[in-house]
């Protein structure tokens, strides 16, 4: 009787409590080697390569692209090859699934788990791992061809571009973000499913198929008629990755913060020709954190205790069609306006190819979004905790302005803090809104 092996789901990092498949590297009764990349898991904060835990046949996997698995649940299941290199049985981490409980319990003996025929491994955490158990998430990987790394398979997927018809521009041939953008916008069989009769010039446009209804159930609910990996308008649809995880943030932030907003407008008529919105903004914010610490802090709502911090990392929210992400940009306080911008490019191509750190993903001091780049003048925008506050910008607009013997037409930036009325005060919030108005009116 074979040897099997199962592989549980390790910790992808920060705890996250599951990650959602995005496409396995070999189908089920497939041999693989140890190390060789077995699957591409999405997770809240990136899409990330789990590698081959030991050498055999993959003879049962957790499901297919887009399924949930949680952290510790079984992933692969293998029937393992004594005649290709397996991990030693010495070689753990020390990181397991069910933490200290998980530690405490005894081990299973050699002779107990040869007579179950069967090993389990040993639960390491991604990101804590050394030698061969680390995970790779930067190499681009070939299959069915295709050189591409997983943020790349990820976004292909999701925008129906059919790899094999793209031509690679990234070095020894790796397709790039750019290279599937660029197929999506362009009308060409790189689109899945789309075929040369479909757009030859030469035949006539087919009418529009009628439009169909979305199924319901007798309750009025969405009712599926297609399989759950299909995803198809009208379907119920579980959320994964990004959304998933911003879906527990948002509800838990929404049920500890006491949310309290302020708006208002800032007046930017005596500004000067080059200056950047955004970095005034972080400019501004570091202004009030100085003036006001109370608002760049963490508050523990347990044991009612706050953290002032003498540095300001500002978390950006970036907007993106996975979600929502918010990476740091550390040391706010020390950058001048080329150092904000450079850091926010930075950190923007990194959300957008999926491949920035977990770390610069949590520990930010004080929350800037800037939703009227696209959009609306105030907001409510939501404190997650540790943090106690958040400053967005809304839409510019010009304005008429009662001045000294008439009225002007000013630009105005409307504004809303939103703070976490359980340990900042009315009288704080506001004159921490004031330092911002105060900085942002400066001409440069």
């Amino acid at each position: 009787m074979s040897e099997r092996y199962t592989f549980k789901l390790p910790d992808l990092g920060e705890g996250l409590p599951d990650a959602t498949v995005v496409e396995w590297m070999i189908k089920e009764g497939d041999s693989i080697r140890l190390d060789e990349p077995l699957v591409a898991m999405e997770t809240a904060k990136a899409v990330v390569e789990v590698p081959a835990p030991c050498s055999g046949k993959l003879v049962r996997t957790a499901g297919g692209a887009g399924s949930v698995v949680n952290t510790g649940a079984v992933l692969a299941e293998f029937e393992l090859d004594p005649s290709q290199p397996q991990r030693a049985a010495g070689h753990d981490t020390g990181h397991h699934h069910g933490g200290a409980e998980a530690d405490k319990a005894p081990a299973r003996s050699e002779a107990n788990a040869e007579t179950k025929g069967e090993r389990s491994d040993a639960g390491t955490v991604v990101g804590a791992v050394s030698g061969s158990d680390q995970v790779r998430s930067e190499a681009a990987v070939s299959v069915g061809g295709v050189r591409a790394m997983p943020a790349v398979r990820a976004l292909a997927r999701k925008l129906g571009v059919d790899l094999t018809a793209i031509s690679p521009s990234g070095a020894d041939g790796v397709v790039t973000l750019q290279d599937v953008k660029r197929a999506a916008a362009d009308p060409a069989p790189a689109r899945s499913g789309a075929t040369p009769a479909a757009s030859s010039p030469s035949r006539a446009a087919e009418p529009a198929p009628p439009t169909t209804r979305t199924a319901t159930s007798a309750s009025g609910r969405p009712l599926r008629t297609r399989p759950p990996g299909e995803q198809a308008s009208g379907q119920p649809e579980a959320l994964t990755g990004v959304r998933r995880n911003m879906a527990r943030v948002m509800a838990k932030a929404q049920a500890e913060v006491v949310l309290t907003t302020l708006n208002d407008d800032a007046d930017l008529h005596a500004w000067q020709a080059g200056n950047d919105l955004t970095a005034r903004l972080v400019r501004a914010l570091v202004t009030a954190c100085r003036a006001e610490p109370g608002l760049n802090a963490w508050f523990d709502g347990e044991q009612l205790v706050r953290t002032l911090h003498p540095q300001v990392d500002v978390g950006i929210a970036v907007d993106t069609p996975d979600g929502l992400f918010v990476p740091a940009l550390r040391n706010a306080d020390m950058l001048d306006a080329r150092g904000v911008r450079e850091g926010i490019n930075r950190l923007r191509q990194q959300v957008e190819a999926r491949s920035v750190p977990a770390s610069e993903l949590t520990g930010y001091t004080i929350s800037l979004s800037n939703f009227g780049k696209f959009a609306g003048r105030y907001a409510t925008p939501i404190v997650v905790p540790p943090t106690v506050a958040i400053l967005a910008a809304g839409r510019l607009q010009h304005a008429l302005v009662p001045v000294m013997g008439g009225v002007e037409t000013h630009r105005l930036l409307p504004l809303s803090l939103s703070f976490d009325h359980r340990c900042v005060t009315g009288g704080e919030a506001a004159r921490f809104l004031r330092a911002v108005l105060d900085d942002l009116a400066l001409p440069a």
